[in-house]
């Protein structure tokens, strides 16, 4: 930003419905605790028998959401209405919820779902350490920027069985991999191939956002946003 303001480039936001990853959010979830990747992946293969461990019922679970911002609310709106718990972790917190600390939400959450931007602060906020913190058998889930997590920690935990499983959209070092066809080339990536051997380790290409309605959304702000700067361009002249 500071590095456009010098060259006198404008730089807008470009904001969409909240709604687009926060479904997508439950649903990976629910994928992620009903083992959907191991039986998708052996019904392929025309074996339709039954996981050997039984999923688990949202209600029956504690939900620590990291970031309530639109998306974070969002997400917490969708979750009352499985029944679970809910606990909240906010820097800044505005809206409603139950806040607890980050190491309090991390010891008691069964399922931790990150929706906070990504900055110095944020880097890496699931480090190790963190990673360590989260109660045994318990899913990390990530919307929010790959960055959030130490991917190379999370794996490590998913690799010794101490995590329940992941399901994540967003990857550090995502550039270049995702939104691309590796059909024919090598993915260079350690830890992406890594999570791609592990059953309990779900991976899509930062698809959350991508729905008719968040398209026509960014569209429609875009274009407010090239209306505003014109206008604004033109008072000042």
């Amino acid at each position: 930003m500071p590095c456009a303001e010098h060259l006198g480039i404008a730089v807008e936001t470009v904001a969409y419905s909240p709604d687009s990853v926060a479904d997508y959010t439950l649903m990976l979830m629910l994928m992620a605790v009903r083992g959907a990747k191991s039986t998708l992946s052996r019904v392929q293969t025309h074996d339709y028998r039954l996981n050997d461990v039984g999923g688990r019922e949202l209600r029956d679970m504690t939900i620590g959401v990291i970031g309530m911002g639109n998306i974070g609310a969002s997400v917490v709106e969708r979750l009352h209405g499985f029944g679970c718990r809910v606990l909240a972790y906010d820097r800044c917190p505005e809206r409603s919820a139950e806040y607890v600390s980050l190491d309090e939400l991390l010891q008691r959450s069964d399922i931790v779902t990150l929706h906070t931007p990504l900055n110095e602060d944020t880097h890496h906020l699931l480090n190790r350490r963190r990673i360590e913190q989260v109660k045994d058998g318990a899913f990390i889930i990530n919307t929010g920027r790959g960055a959030l997590l130490d991917t190379a920690a999370l794996v490590d935990a998913l690799e010794a069985g101490r995590l329940g499983g992941a399901a994540l959209d967003v990857l550090e070092g995502e550039e270049g991999v995702f939104y691309s066809d590796h059909r024919q080339r090598p993915v260079e990536s350690q830890l992406l191939l890594r999570l791609h051997q592990l059953p309990n380790a779900i991976i899509t290409p930062h698809s959350a956002y991508y729905t008719d309605h968040a398209l026509s959304d960014i569209v429609e702000t875009t274009l407010s946003n090239c209306l505003r700067f014109e206008n604004r361009a033109t008072w000042i002249g």
